[in-house]
């Protein structure tokens, strides 16, 4: 995995580049102090992971991946920094991590892994048999985008089109253990690797929008809490 480093504290730089390299199938492609200067290694694709702060002059972590998102480049993003402000708003570019200086050596190599080995395994293996009157109905895992519990049935959003069923949440949620699906409110199961954005709906729960379809899902406070602490 081709990794790029920028922070413009040296200090915390050279503490990154430290961890980063003690990693097993890691290369440093690049670690500056100069964020415009990681906006050009980036504008060329040369990195598969960006390890940045957010708070930078001229050029801050955020607009970097920023850049990332809206170009839809294929390099993930952690954001290690002193300031918690951004944690919502990474969740709307897709950031992998977000990890909250001082760290430990062990926090930021585990969120490493973590992508390493969603790279190992990009696609969720196996399929969901729904049985429908007479006949079953076969779902890649892998094209679910959510699944909504209304009334005494039950839909599932995929690529291509719902289907409906009255299996509940609770016996779905035994099928779906892969860690790409999370029960995020009592009505809805949701697929990480969809979520574009989440929008403040109350004072404890998320609008959750996916790529690809205009259906909403809902969040709870509790879950954006978890996915950040596990997931981003």
């Amino acid at each position: 995995m081709r990794i790029g480093l920028v922070d413009d504290r040296l200090m915390d730089l050279e503490k990154l580049k430290g961890i980063v390299s003690s990693v097993p199938g890691v290369e440093i492609v690049f670690a500056t102090q100069v964020a415009e200067e990681a906006y050009e290694h980036i504008k060329k694709k040369s990195v598969d992971l960006l390890i940045a702060d957010i708070e930078m002059p001229n050029l801050s972590g955020y607009e970097l991946a920023d850049m990332i998102h809206s170009h839809a480049l294929n390099i993930a993003v952690i954001f290690v920094t002193a300031n918690s402000g951004y944690a919502v708003h990474a969740f709307e570019l897709n950031v992998h991590d977000y990890i909250m200086k001082p760290y430990t050596r062990e926090r930021l190599i585990k969120s490493i892994e973590r992508i390493m080995e969603k790279n190992r395994s990009s696609e969720i293996a196996g399929r969901l048999y729904i049985k429908r009157k007479n006949d079953i109905h076969i779902i890649q895992k892998k094209d679910i985008i959510f699944i909504e519990r209304s009334g005494r049935s039950t839909t599932i959003y995929t690529k291509s089109g719902p289907v409906k069923t009255y299996l509940t949440l609770n016996e779905l949620e035994g099928e779906l253990r892969e860690r790409d699906f999370i029960r995020s409110h009592r009505s809805f199961i949701i697929n990480i690797h969809y979520v574009k954005n989440f929008s403040l709906y109350a004072k404890n729960s998320y609008v959750v929008m996916f790529d690809g379809i205009a259906e909403k899902a809902m969040i709870t406070k509790e879950k954006i809490d978890f996915l950040q602490e596990n997931y981003f």
